[in-house]
Formats: C-alpha cells, structure tokens, sequence
C-alpha cells in the first residue's frame, strides 16, 4: 500500500467518526454519554475478557505479566469510573447572575490518540471512556505490537455497544497495518490529539496544527531520608518497581538514600527482595542491559528469574530476589543507569543528606524525565513542600508505592490515568492527569450585569502610600 492509498484510509475513517459523532452530539444526552461510557469500561473489566486482554498484551508485545495487567485493567478503569460518575459534560453546567455567565459542555469533535505498547488496553480504554463521556469520537492509533490487543478490545466495545443500540464508528482504530504516514494523517486531521508513549511522537503531534495533548518521558527519582519508616518504604518501593515488570512511566527508576540510613534501608530492602550490586559490578550489569547502546529487549519488562538470568546473576543474587538495585553516583547521558531502564532495575546513589538527595533529584531529572514526578519517604512535614517549591516536577508522592499513586488512587486525590503531563519542565501543554476534563470544551453565554468599574483609589491606595503617586 502506497502513502496515498494510507492517507484515504485514514480519511475515511475519519469520515465515519465525524458523522458518527455529529450524530452522537445532535442526539446526546448526559444519560447517553454515561451508558456509552459505561459499555466501555465493563467490555474491558469483565473477567473473562479483561483475562484475554491482558494474555494477548503479554504475548503480543512481550511486556509485563498476566496478573499485573488484570490487575492494571481492572483498578485504573474502575477508579476512571469512579471520577466520572455525576461529572457534568452534557448541557448547562453552571448559571451565574452574578456574572451573567452560563456555561454549556461541548465536545471536542473526534480524538487522534496514540497509545504505546506498555499498556496496549488499559490506556486506550481509558481515552475512549473519556472521549465518550464528553460527547466525542474517538480513533486509536496502537504501536505495532499493539495492534493484536487493541483490535480485541474494539471488538469486546463493539459487542457492548450492539447491546445498547449505540454506534460502533464513534471508536475506530487506524486500518493495520499501522505506520508513520497513517499517525501523522490523523493527527493532523483530528480535532484534538492525545499522544502517549513514544517522545517523538509526542513532538510529532505538538508540531502538526492540532490542539494535542502529549505527556512527558517518565524517570522517577525517589528519596528515602532518615526520617523515614524504612520498613514501609522498602516494601512499597519493591510492590512499585516490580509491578507489571516496571512497565509503568511511574516505576522507580533511581532510588537516593541518606546515608545516615543508607545501610538499614538495604537491609529492609533485602528482605523485600531487593538485591544490591555494588558499583564495581556496575559496568557488566550497563553492558548486558544496553549492549548496543539499546535497552535489551530481552531483559526490558521481563520476570525476575529472566532478568537475572540475562544479566549474568544466576547464584550470584538471592534466590528470591525480585528486583535489582545497582550502586552508583553517575548522572547524565554517558551513564545509562541514571535514565529509564523499563526493567526491574533500579540505580542505587547515597546522599549525604536531604540537601544532597535533593541535589540529586535535581540532575537525573534535568538529564530526563523533567516535569514528571518524584518521590519521597519521609515523616518530616515540611520536606514535601521544598521539593515542591523548588524542583522541577508537577507531583511530589508520599510514602507511597509510585507507580501506583502517581496515576491516581484510591487512597489519594489525583485522578485515575495512565498519562500523566509533565508541564513547560517536560515540554507538555498540560501539568496534570490527564482526565475528563481535558476532553470538553465550554461555550459561555454572557450577558450584561451591573456595572463594576473601581476608582483609582481602591486599586492603587496601598501602592501610593508606599511608593507615592
């Protein structure tokens, strides 16, 4: 197939979603948003098909572990659910005579979203309840090894909106095979563009004349100071970092620990299988993870007896060690261990104290993953904040297991998503969750109100008295 044979399937396909959602919009209301949503969210969390979904992602991409990605599908698309139940996106949202001001929901038109192989159902799924929900269409573009599950989980949506009466083109997903030519056509031809996964094509969409939405590359740094409850952090960080085989952009990827605790935190890690390698060993654990200047695809988001299996520790670690910790005080792009290592291997720096492991974060966050997130365990209230205020990172999470707070909790106010913004630090438009509300936009009816003109005194009385007229 030619490039212009692809932009026409592209085209079409666009075609249908925009009478599909034309359609969708004419005849929308709150309730047929809500269902529609909803038939989404039970074709990915019924058992037997979340269970099929989650395999194929596993087989097809070779990414991951089954349990994990039920796991995944289940709680993120359960708690997305939970923030959109009673949300407003149809009709008159507010009406204020104070202002004169009423708002009015409306939809976007059609999404272009892109969505990575790490998370080839639970991602998209989750761009599609809330496109839906909003009143909108939706086409998918999946990576290559993503194709399999995501045309699965079409068919699983499809069959739920037969059920409904609803209209299976408002979610399509590009004709396979997939390319580049094909992406960049919806992306330029969509209302709006969502884009996670792949950074470049995260640049692509910011550069192709439509509104997007791309989210930044993930390279969490956690800190675990003296005031923390080692025990806890130990086990939380080892239920973050193995999770789904470090799949997640949230996965720790640098643990820095003071040292007045350095060697009671290893303890406690041990005992929650973390293995050390000292930084004389670093060298051959560097060469077998990249060893042509590439993460191994034969290491990346593998089981732990795989990992250790490839990366020469066999008898050498405990056998029951579940993820890596590699000892080094190495930053920047000629040390490979201070970037995203999409394995279960973490790299392991000592700070001398707060103020050092601050400084740390600073530079593996300058060198990637600026905007994204950070971590601390810590009982020293006021810690959080400086980080905060001084570090370049749109989240700061608490004592908790990262991967799982940082796209939203149960027991946290952050909303449920696999795409986290990362702000101007990480090159995106948003700084937030992506979420619902970044999938409407309002119409605002304005009308006259009394006037509200101040006199120059009540605006500049301080200033003058203290800086003169």
């Amino acid at each position: 197939m030619n490039i212009s044979e692809d932009i026409l399937s592209v085209d079409a396909a666009m075609a249908r979603a925009r009478n599909a959602q034309a359609d969708y919009e004419a005849n929308g209301s709150q309730q047929r948003y809500d269902r529609a949503a909803l038939a989404v969210a039970w074709a990915i969390m019924e058992p037997g098909r979340n269970r099929r979904l989650a395999e194929l992602a596993v087989r097809s991409t070779g990414l991951g572990n089954v349990a994990d990605k039920i796991t995944k599908n289940h709680r993120k698309t359960l708690g997305l659910m939970r923030d959109i139940q009673g949300a407003r996106t149809h009709g008159v949202l507010s009406d204020d005579p104070a202002t004169g001001i009423t708002e009015i929901a409306r939809p976007l038109g059609v999404i272009g979203a892109v969505v990575p192989s790490t998370n080839p159902a639970a991602t998209p799924a989750n761009n599609i309840i809330n496109a839906l929900k909003c009143g909108n269409a939706i086409i998918l573009s999946p990576s290559p090894k993503g194709v399999p599950c995501c045309e699965l989980l079409l068919q699983f949506i499809h069959a739920e909106f037969y059920k409904i009466g609803e209209d299976r083109r408002l979610v399509q997903m590009l004709p396979p095979p997939g390319g580049k030519a094909k992406t960049q056509r919806l992306l330029e031809t969509a209302d709006l563009a969502v884009v996670t996964g792949s950074q470049d094509n995260v640049r692509r969409a910011y550069e192709s004349g439509t509104p997007a939405i791309g989210v930044g590359a993930g390279n969490v740094a956690v800190i675990v100071d003296e005031t923390a409850d080692l025990a806890d952090a130990a086990e939380k960080i080892a239920m973050s970092k193995t999770f789904d085989n470090a799949t997640s952009c949230s996965s720790e990827n640098a643990l820095i620990v003071v040292d007045r605790v350095y060697d009671a935190f290893l303890a406690a890690m041990a005992a929650e299988g973390g293995a050390v390698i000292p930084s004389d060993e670093a060298a051959g654990i560097v060469a077998r993870l990249w060893p042509d200047g590439h993460l191994n695809r034969e290491i990346i988001a593998k089981d732990a007896d795989i990992l250790i299996d490839r990366l020469g520790l066999t008898g050498r670690v405990p056998a029951d060690t579940r993820f890596i910790a590699v000892e080094t005080d190495g930053i920047g792009p000629r040390h490979p261990l201070s970037g995203e290592k999409l394995s279960r291997v973490v790299a392991l720096y000592r700070a001398r104290d707060f103020g050092h492991a601050a400084e740390l974060a600073v530079r593996l966050l300058r060198h990637q993953g600026a905007g994204h997130s950070l971590g601390l365990h810590s009982t020293d209230a006021e810690r959080p904040l400086r980080l905060g205020t001084h570090l370049p990172v749109c989240r700061v999470i608490v004592n908790q297991a990262h991967c799982f707070a940082t796209g939203g909790a149960f027991d946290n106010g952050l909303p449920f998503s696999l795409s986290m913004g990362c702000g101007s630090w990480g090159g995106n438009s948003i700084d937030a969750n992506l979420n619902w509300q970044h999938f409407m936009q309002r119409c605002r009816i304005v009308r006259p109100i009394p006037a509200r003109e101040p006199g120059l005194e009540e605006i500049f009385a301080d200033y003058w008295a203290e800086a003169g007229a």
